[in-house]
């Protein structure tokens, strides 16, 4: 699948409520990957994940393998 068959600004955006000011990542789904922007630069770049990929880095999120991150 080619990024550029794909209108970023049409695609189904989420992020989290507790989201503020811009600040966070957002993700929606596109075709068989999972994209992720940055919300402050909506027209930077996205990165694509398998969803498998996605799976393991939230499964490690809820393990709190990187709350070293948090504030």
């Amino acid at each position: 699948m080619n990024i550029m068959e794909f209108d970023r600004d049409n695609l189904p955006w989420r992020k989290a409520r507790k989201s503020s000011a811009g600040n966070c990542v957002e993700i929606a789904r596109m075709g068989d990957s999972i994209a992720v922007r940055n919300s402050r630069f909506p027209d930077a770049g996205i990165i694509l994940y398998t969803p498998a990929e996605f799976d393991a880095f939230i499964d490690g999120v809820k393990r709190g393998e990187f709350d070293e991150f948090a504030r």
